[in-house]
């Protein structure tokens, strides 16, 4: 990992992976960091992380963001239309954060946030620092096949997944310390033989593959099994997923402050944020 605090841009980066609902889990990651005292400088997200790091980046509170999605319906966010590009049209998703976000173009965020997607006419990962916000939002969210492509500036784009599901590599040179939230580790579970459970199946080892090397360049890696028990539309266990979200930030910041191997971290770390101190089962 190398000497935790050195001089780059920024000394807190967080990256957040996709995965569907269970990118929920981000909001009680938000939620542990506030409590010990950790504001990231900059976030990098994709797909779902990039939706719950833009409310977070845009000022909203853990508890806001969850209010935003509590009771919500799928078909709030997309509908099914005669396929084309896509089996659902997610105009709907573009409107619902058109009402809700406060800033309008990156530039005006409270924290420096990128968003990656996938440019699908080049096959390239493209990462957004700059311009309007939900076009390039949706455009990262936007898993293709269920999704229609997003146009922007002349070019189609889907999901930042495909190449970069866990943007790590975007934020690991600008900063000191790279907290990691992966949502998406692979867990087996059943799954329907239907056409959507089969595309989530697939998309979920797609996704998995390119997520090792941006795990092993995270200084904090948060992740858990717990992630695997919900679905990618799962709108009904919100508050579940929240509180897994926290409870393996939690976990992880233990691992960290207690590995022997890392104590000069560790205490770096504590000296900047004592609030960590509070962190349950820390040994000291």
């Amino acid at each position: 990992m190398g000497i935790l605090f050195k001089k780059k841009p920024y000394s807190i980066g967080l990256a957040l992976s996709g995965g569907g609902a269970k990118g929920f889990a981000h909001v009680g990651v938000f939620k542990a960091l506030e409590e010990f005292g950790i504001r990231p400088d900059i976030i990098s997200g994709t797909s779902f992380g990039a939706l719950m790091g833009t409310l977070f980046a845009d000022g909203f509170s853990t508890g806001e963001i969850e209010q935003l999605f509590s009771d919500r319906e799928f078909t709030e966010f997309a509908h099914i239309q005669l396929p084309k590009s896509g089996i659902f049209d997610s105009s709907r998703f573009s409107r619902f954060l058109e009402q809700h976000l406060h800033a309008r173009r990156f530039e005006e965020l409270q924290i420096p946030l990128i968003v990656v997607a996938t440019n699908l006419d080049n096959g390239t990962s493209r990462a957004f620092t700059s311009g309007p916000i939900v076009e390039t939002v949706r455009a990262s969210c936007s898993i293709p096949v269920l999704f229609s492509p997003v146009l922007i500036d002349g070019v189609h784009y889907v999901d930042g997944g495909l190449f970069h599901n866990f943007p790590v590599s975007f934020i690991r040179s600008q900063c000191e310390c790279v907290i990691g939230v992966n949502v998406s580790p692979f867990v087996p579970r059943e799954y329907s033989q239907s056409l959507y459970g089969i595309a989530e199946r697939s998309f979920h080892y797609l996704f998995r593959a390119n997520t090792n090397p941006d795990r092993k360049n995270c200084d904090i890696l948060i992740e858990t099994e717990a992630f695997g028990q919900y679905g990618m539309f799962d709108l009904k266990n919100v508050d579940r997923i929240v509180q897994a979200g926290y409870d393996a930030a939690l976990e992880a910041m233990e691992r960290f402050l207690s590995d022997a191997g890392k104590k000069s971290q560790a205490r770096t770390l504590l000296q900047k944020f004592p609030k960590l101190k509070k962190c349950r089962h820390i040994h000291p």
